[in-house]
């Protein structure tokens, strides 16, 4: 049914459990790759006003690594589990747009992704980017929770 999925991952506990979740439902389905997918963030604006430059840099340079290391932990458990896999790196300020853009670029027909149930005023002031690829995703969104 599913060719293509892919898993982005923020590192939290819940989106390594839907990690793992991804790739046995890529594995029950016969030739399903997946691809691992995070997002560097950039900081925001007042968070540069608070830094030097070089503090600046060596936090890109940070983030950049930990979201490298977040997919490579992707590749590693697909590859023991036998799923091919594929890892991408982006860097934005909107993870949920790089998301969908990746699904489409990477010719994905299916997202699998984490969702931390924010409830309450958390939810609606900081909103949810897994609601927001949910809203604006062209291919089916399966949310692990």
């Amino acid at each position: 049914m599913y060719r293509k999925i892919l898993v982005p991952t923020d590192g939290s506990v819940l989106s390594e459990k839907a990690i793992a979740a991804a790739i046995e439902f890529a594995k029950s389905h016969a030739g399903c790759e997946i691809v691992g997918f995070s997002v560097a963030e950039p900081l925001s604006f007042n968070q540069i006003e608070s830094l030097t430059k070089s503090g600046e840099s060596d936090y890109m340079v940070r983030e950049q690594l930990s979201a490298q290391s977040r997919v490579q932990r992707i590749a590693e458990l697909a590859k023991a589990a036998g799923v091919p896999c594929e890892t991408v790196v982006t860097q934005s300020t909107k993870p949920h747009e790089e998301i969908v853009r990746a699904a489409s670029e990477y010719h994905c027909d299916c997202i699998f992704m984490a969702s931390n149930g924010r409830k309450g005023l958390n939810k609606l002031f900081i909103g949810s980017e897994t609601q927001k690829v949910l809203a604006t995703a062209q291919v089916p969104v399966l949310v692990y929770r």
